[in-house]
């Protein structure tokens, strides 16, 4: 690879503020409403995903349920439970059997992040495919945020959005970067956010008593 880093970090951030100023906004406006619409009538919330995605599904869940006060969970974060299926039945049922025990129901939503959105064809995150298979037998709504040109989730789900592709040697890291913003996004947004972050309030606190 050639270029200064200067060329090459500034390329790299160029892109993601194509990307940015590129989200689809109606999309996030209609998931705002359905997390909304879904704490108002006390469903739950269960985000999927694999890789980074998986860490990007444990930190919102702390968001979502501390900032917004929505019951949310993920399978990623009980190793004990995710290895013990992956061994004892498998990779692809891992996230659909762990649907099943919690008793996934139309009045629940299922969030995936995801890079491809699963492809069957290619035996890429088989698992969410396999899941977002059980969501829609339930009656439970999909969304998503995903990238590259969205894959079965995208295909199968209610409300997905996809991360623009401004690189396509940098899809990866700019879709698991985005869902952070993405996410960061809703649960920041006034129609769900009924806690304000400790930093911002601790500014405000301080400028109260000045």
């Amino acid at each position: 690879m050639k270029g200064s880093y200067k060329e090459l970090l500034g390329a790299y951030f160029r892109e993601a503020a194509q990307i940015a100023a590129s989200i689809d906004l109606e999309t996030l406006d209609r998931m705002v409403e359905r997390l909304a619409r879904l704490r108002e009538e006390g469903g739950r919330l269960f985000l999927l995903g694999v890789g980074g995605s998986a860490g990007n599904c444990s930190h919102a869940v702390n968001d979502f349920r501390k900032l917004n006060g929505l019951e949310a969970y993920t399978p990623v974060d009980n190793v004990a439970e995710l290895t013990a299926r992956i061994n004892d039945e498998g990779w692809e049922t891992v996230f659909a059997e762990w649907l099943k025990v919690s008793r996934l129901s139309r009045r629940d939503v299922v969030l995936v992040m995801s890079v491809g959105g699963g492809d069957r064809e290619k035996n890429i995150s088989v698992n969410l495919i396999a899941a977002v298979d059980e969501a829609k037998r339930r009656g439970a709504d999909v969304l998503g945020i995903v990238g590259r040109d969205g894959g079965y989730t995208k295909r199968a789900g209610d409300l997905v959005l996809v991360i623009p592709t401004a690189n396509a040697d940098h899809v990866t890291p700019h879709t698991e970067a985005f869902q952070a913003v993405v996410w960061h996004a809703l649960v920041c947004d006034p129609r769900l956010m009924l806690r304000a972050n400790k930093w911002e309030m601790t500014t405000e606190a301080q400028g109260a008593q000045r």
